[in-house]
């Protein structure tokens, strides 16, 4: 059984439909993500997944049906999201922010986590005490990850983390991202406009198109297939 299956999605905003039926999986463990052009639902997909919007359909996690639960609720069951623009809250300070991320945590471990984030993210460390919105867009997205991971999740469903950053800055927050999947064991679903990049990252991957999955497959597939090349990856085969 997957950690997380998605059948027969819908959501929008208004009157206006976005994902119309839109189904996926997600190992536990597994790294998968989401393609398509500007328009297509990629954003729209993880906010109805983290219940910002109202949606219908299945949402299964562990087993358990989760969609339209309250947010804090899905951060409880495991499920953390770094929203698109990072949602950093700047006036807080980062250790402030990384608190607010352990926010459904009744434990003793806090302290512990806060000091483990700051030393894989070093930067996080030096600015500790500084206000979240004096930092540079990737110190921020670093932030925003590390926040997501306070909560201890076991699925972080990651909106567009190369967003505005310069491209050594993208990889440095990949690398990152992924060193920490491997060491947590923590299942990632991103949807991300560097496809190349993403399909190095990811073992699978979905192409969304007009509010449905059209294509499917394991990263190696998507980077071979001809029409995925023109289409994301500037290039044929």
């Amino acid at each position: 059984m997957s950690l997380l299956e998605v059948t027969d999605l819908h959501a929008g905003y208004g009157m206006v439909n976005v994902l119309a039926g839109l189904s996926l999986t997600v190992d536990e463990g597994e790294s998968v993500v989401i393609l398509g052009a500007n328009g297509a639902g990629k954003t729209t997909t993880l906010r109805a997944m983290s219940g910002m919007i109202p949606a219908t359909g299945s949402m299964r996690f562990d087993g358990v049906e989760m969609l339209g639960r309250r947010v804090d609720r899905l951060v409880a069951a495991g499920i953390a999201h770094v929203p698109q623009g990072r949602g950093t809250l700047v006036d807080l300070t980062v250790e402030e922010n990384l608190r607010v991320g352990a926010y459904t945590r009744h434990d003793d471990g806090v302290d512990g986590d806060i000091n483990r984030w700051c030393e894989v993210f070093p930067r996080l460390g030096q600015r500790r005490d500084q206000a979240a919105g004096l930092m540079s867009g990737g110190e921020q997205q670093m932030l925003a990850i590390a926040r997501a991971f306070m909560s201890r999740p076991r699925l972080v469903l990651l909106d567009e983390p190369s967003l505005g950053l310069a491209p050594l800055v993208t990889r440095e927050v990949f690398d990152r991202v992924d060193e920490l999947v491997k060491e947590t064991g923590t299942a990632v679903l991103i949807v991300e406009q560097n496809a190349n990049l993403a399909l190095q990252f990811a073992a699978r991957g979905y192409v969304l198109e007009s509010g449905r999955i059209v294509i499917e497959g394991t990263a190696d597939d998507l980077l071979a297939d001809d029409s995925i090349r023109r289409a994301y990856l500037g290039g044929g085969a």
